[in-house]
């Protein structure tokens, strides 16, 4: 009579090892894909690492590894040392100018961004007034406009306020955005309404409800907003290509763009430049890497 249950354990055991077996040959299967996936988007970055560190007569070589490395091309680019043939008031490249822009621009738009678009998701997730959805799909239609199509009034309108060529041209038309809007409505649509209710019962105001109370919880979606904003404006080119005259009001991208016109196939300094370029993205979503998936994940479950 026991050996019944026994058998009956026995290949129920057999079934989970083999379910296990199957589970650990998907997984194995899964990394090694993932892997390889990583390999290959990597290529391009380790390509222009490595030609950043070599000698312009090496770049066209069918080698990856240069045979000299040549560090000073980062000294070249931030105009600390004049490279082969050329003189120092022959190469002037203004890398440190046009990485301030780039930073102070996209810093000041995050922070307006990320502050307008809280006022507005607060009166479109937490405040009853009428229309208040007619409204906000009215407002979130505007996404499917493109960009290029408001390009032109919205540099027609700069040049007549007399902001072209001007920091406010660059700043001002990016600190309003329906996409920060909708993503931080949908984070306050998941707070309890009953912590409003408590702390208007305390005596606070709709402003000290939004500080005290809302934003902290909302913090992750925050976050995830500014680091979209902080990456999207930071390698901006239309926008500025259009609104900037002057050198000293140049962008990274605009300066590059120049740079690349101007010395012509230098591409292992263009390389250094482009590696100067990304470090700063790389060190924001490094840095805040755990916010950002928390901030996606959270984002896509609550409304």
């Amino acid at each position: 009579m026991s050996a019944a249950p026994a058998t009956t354990h026995a290949v129920a055991d057999r079934r989970a090892a083999a379910l296990r077996r199957r589970r650990l040959l998907l997984h194995t299967v899964l990394y090694i894909l993932l892997v390889l996936l990583a390999v290959v988007l990597l290529l391009p970055f380790a390509w222009m690492c490595l030609t950043s560190c070599k000698p312009l007569e090496e770049v066209q070589g069918t080698h990856w590894i240069p045979k000299l490395w040549q560090f000073e091309n980062y000294l070249y680019v931030l105009g600390l040392k004049a490279p082969p043939g050329f003189g120092s008031k022959s190469f002037n490249i203004q890398f440190g100018i046009w990485y301030f822009n780039s930073f102070f621009i996209a810093a000041f738009v995050t922070v307006l961004q990320v502050f307008t678009s809280s006022l507005a998701a607060f009166a479109f997730s937490r405040l009853e007034w009428p229309g208040r959805d007619k409204v906000f799909f009215l407002y979130l239609s505007t996404m499917m406009v493109p960009g290029l199509v408001t390009m032109i009034p919205n540099f027609t309108l700069m040049f007549n306020l007399g902001l072209y060529n001007t920091y406010e041209g660059l700043i001002i038309p990016a600190a309003f955005t329906a996409f920060g809007t909708f993503l931080l409505r949908q984070f306050m649509l998941g707070i309890p309404k009953s912590l409003d209710e408590a702390a208007e019962i305390d005596g606070a105001t709709p402003w000290q409800v939004l500080w005290d109370v809302i934003l902290p919880l909302a913090r992750p979606g925050l976050l995830t907003l500014a680091i979209f904003t902080f990456v999207g404006n930071w390698g901006s080119f239309f926008w500025p290509l259009i609104m900037i005259k002057s050198e000293t009001l140049r962008t990274l991208p605009i300066g590059m763009l120049v740079f690349n016109s101007d010395y012509a196939q230098q591409t292992n300094l263009l390389m250094a430049g482009s590696v100067m370029n990304i470090i700063p993205v790389i060190i924001l979503f490094v840095a805040l890497q755990k916010f950002l998936v928390r901030g996606i994940q959270l984002g896509a479950v609550k409304g």
